[in-house]
């Protein structure tokens, strides 16, 4: 079920399994140890369902039987925007673990159905091949691969898996609540197209990934402080699938509007939380902040050094990281 390929990459590697309970990330966990790739598992307890506590019990029990070691995070109440803020809680948790124990790659279980519905609401939405294509096999990042080995599988194929050795899972009761929209999406259209169009599915996703490929330039997203940026591609379809990846990491969902004002303007804030500016050679996101005294000496540096004026005040409350865009 795993590919070759990824079998290869992961057994000469340290790997941290995102686990939940669920039937995909129970999959994948039996399919490793089938496979002999050394890993850990890390899960988030959002503490919104009674049988979150068991779920975890579950991974603690499983990673103590095969000697693995277990990362349990308990979030604190999420009062809106659950989605986002739970993606942010869950990476940020990951990436924590991965700087402290040096692991060279996160895998996640998404599966074919979870690309499939990520296509479709991005389809509904208004999307490009860049965007339409993000959920990929491999993803990199400054200091790790986030890996999804199982792409290409059906859930159906990952249960009867786990049924053929009458493996433990449990099922998320929120996930048959049709009022979510990602819910919706899968229950009335994925499943359905799955059924009778699998391996047309599979067929195309592969296309895309080598259209996508050639149209997207990796680059290095660097740091300082809340400051982000990196250089700009040759041409802005990449800037901008960049610039959207990041955003999802600080827990930030652009509309198809947001992707018009990127594409058109050189510098816009982001659902009044980051400043996004173009400069001739590189792309900034910085936090914004509406307003801050600035001095006059400060002001005419930031004239002369050709700052965006969105990015000023941040940068004037940070001063040190101006003389980092200073000396790009």
């Amino acid at each position: 079920m795993l590919k070759p390929q990824d079998i290869s990459l992961l057994k000469t590697s340290k790997n941290l399994l995102a686990f939940s309970g669920g039937a995909d990330s129970t999959a994948l966990f039996f399919l490793l140890l089938e496979n002999e790739i050394p890993f850990d598992i890390a899960i988030v307890d959002y503490a919104i369902r009674e049988q979150s506590k068991e779920e975890v019990s579950y991974a603690q029990e499983i990673a103590l039987t095969y000697k693995k070691n277990c990362y349990v995070f308990t979030s604190e109440p999420i009062e809106k925007n659950f989605e986002a803020r739970a993606r942010k809680i869950r990476y940020d948790f990951f990436d924590e673990l991965i700087l402290a124990y040096s692991y060279d790659n996160l895998l996640t279980a998404h599966h074919l159905g979870d690309r499939l519905e990520w296509f479709l609401m991005q389809l509904s939405k208004g999307a490009g091949c860049a965007e339409l294509s993000s959920l990929k096999s491999i993803t990199k990042k400054e200091n790790y691969n986030i890996i999804r080995p199982l792409l290409h599988v059906d859930k159906n194929e990952l249960i009867a898996y786990l049924k053929t050795d009458d493996r433990k899972w449990f099922e998320d009761k929120t996930n048959e609540d049709l009022n979510i929209k990602r819910n919706e999406f899968r229950h009335l259209h994925v499943t359905p197209l799955l059924q009778k169009y699998k391996e047309g599915i599979l067929k195309s996703f592969e296309y895309i990934d080598n259209d996508t490929d050639e149209l997207i330039e990796e680059v290095d997203i660097l740091h300082v402080k809340e400051l982000y940026y990196f250089k700009r591609a040759s041409h802005l379809k990449s800037d901008i699938y960049h610039i959207d990846k990041l955003l999802k990491t600080l827990g930030i969902m652009i509309s198809s509007k947001v992707r018009g004002e990127l594409r058109d303007l050189n510098e816009t804030v982001i659902s009044r939380k980051y400043a996004v500016a173009k400069t001739d050679e590189h792309i900034f996101i910085a936090p914004y902040i509406s307003h801050v005294n600035m001095d006059k000496e400060f002001k005419e540096r930031c004239r002369i050094l050709k700052i965006p004026v969105k990015l000023r005040p941040y940068l004037f409350l940070n001063q040190d990281v101006l003389e980092t865009m200073a000396s790009l």
